[in-house]
This record gives C-alpha cells, structure tokens and sequence, in this order.
C-alpha cells in the first residue's frame, strides 16, 4: 500500500473561498463538508455553517485538505507548502496563481543549487515553497 503526505490547512473561518481558490490554482475535484452536514458536532448554531472537511484531489496525485476551526480550538500554524517537480510549465501557472494578490518573499528564479526555486505568501497567508528542478548533467 502505499503512503501520501497530505497538507491539512487551518483557518478560523474561510475554507470554502480558500479551497475554491486552490482548485481554481490545481484543478482537480473539490469536496466540502459543514458541520451542519455532519451533525453538528455540538457546536453553536453560529458555527455550523464553517466547513468541517474539504479535500482538493487532483488527477495529477496532489491532495490538499483544510477545514474551518471552531472557536473553542486553537488555529495552529499553517506552515509552508513545498510544490517541485520538472514540469516547467504547471509549476509556474501555479505560482503565477499562488503569488497573485500575495506576497513574493523570494522571486522565482535560477536559485545557486540550479533549480528555478521561489517563495510566496498567498493571499490567504499562506506560505508557498516553489522548486523547478533544473537540467542534471
């Protein structure tokens, strides 16, 4: 069997705009649940409309998940995500979509180990890690 390493996002309430911004970035199949849809979990009636689960699959084998946190718990840091690989071409869309609106903390370019490697906070404060892998000779 095999094992994947999938990000889980946090946020205090905004799930469903950040998760719909992703698959605008990625593609892939959106699904979101509520805490109304799944019971209530014993929340307020205020809460029930936060998303309790979402997960983004895409065809390409990236998982992204993330849900809203009630009140009563803490946030947590979200961290940063890595995205690498040598297609070029969908990892810059990616990051022209991830850095548009946010903030670029290191400009993707040719980075002293030879790979096109740059750094971004989204618009949703989250932090974005982007490495092209460059030719192996």
């Amino acid at each position: 069997m095999a094992v994947t390493l999938n990000p889980y996002l946090n946020f205090r309430d905004g799930t469903r705009d950040v998760m719909n911004f992703y698959a605008s970035v990625f593609g892939g199949e959106l699904t979101l649940s509520t805490f109304a849809e799944t019971g209530g979990m014993g929340l307020d009636e205020a809460e029930q409309h936060k998303v309790m689960h979402s997960q983004i699959v895409t065809g390409t084998g990236l998982t992204l998940m993330a849900a809203d946190v009630p009140a009563s718990m803490d946030v947590g840091a979200n961290g940063t995500i890595s995205l690498s690989g040598d297609d070029e071409a969908t990892l810059r869309d990616h990051w022209d979509k991830l850095s548009d609106g946010g903030t670029v903390t290191v400009p993707l370019e040719v980075a002293p180990w030879g790979d096109t490697f740059g750094m971004c906070t989204d618009r949703f404060g989250v932090d974005w890690m982007v490495n092209i892998l460059g030719s192996r000779s």
